[in-house]
């Protein structure tokens, strides 16, 4: 499996000003991803990558969640990378498939933020760490939603409010940057 676009982005990330904690989990995904020619497949049951969609509108001030029908949680979209090594093209087909979207962009090639996070098992589905890559993506709010089987409700939410949803850092992070940068 081809992973030099995996490690290309997440080199670039790690030489980026970040936090100590994403500074940690990116040193952390590098690593997984250099140790594990499968880190593209959920057949890795010790964790995989993922690719996650950060969907603001234009001006930056409303974000793009899903109430997650499994976690029972406000995220933002995305999901697994399921074998295909273009990480920010997952976070957008995945952010089209789970809101209905037609007409999202990406704003900038390079990782917009990452997260190592544990998933709890499931069924016979063991705990595993997702190392997920998060894009910053924008859409339009006009543009009509359509609700997944993955989600119980999708939102458009002021970004400054997102933490009355989802107080977790990793929201948190992802919301200072995108008040950092507007």
């Amino acid at each position: 499996m081809h992973r030099t676009a995996v490690l290309d982005l997440l080199r670039a990330h790690a030489g980026r000003p970040l936090d100590a904690a994403e500074a940690a989990m990116t040193a952390a995904t590098l690593r997984f991803v250099a140790g594990h020619a499968d880190c593209l497949l959920r057949t890795q049951l010790t964790g995989h990558l993922t690719g996650s969609a950060w969907i603001v509108d234009r001006e930056r001030r409303r974000t793009l969640l899903t109430h997650h029908r499994k976690l029972g949680r406000w995220l933002q979209l995305g999901g697994h990378a399921d074998g295909d090594p273009d990480l920010r093209a997952v976070a957008r087909r995945e952010a089209e498939e789970e809101s209905g979207l037609t007409r999202v962009r990406a704003v900038a090639p390079e990782i917009f933020d990452l997260d190592r996070h544990w998933i709890p098992a499931r069924g016979a589905e063991p705990g595993h760490w997702h190392y997920d890559l998060r894009f910053l993506l924008e859409a339009d709010p006009a543009e009509a939603l359509s609700v997944s089987h993955e989600s119980k409700e999708l939102a458009w939410v002021a970004v400054d409010a997102v933490a009355g949803l989802n107080p977790a850092e990793s929201m948190a992070r992802m919301v200072r940057k995108t008040l950092q940068a507007g």
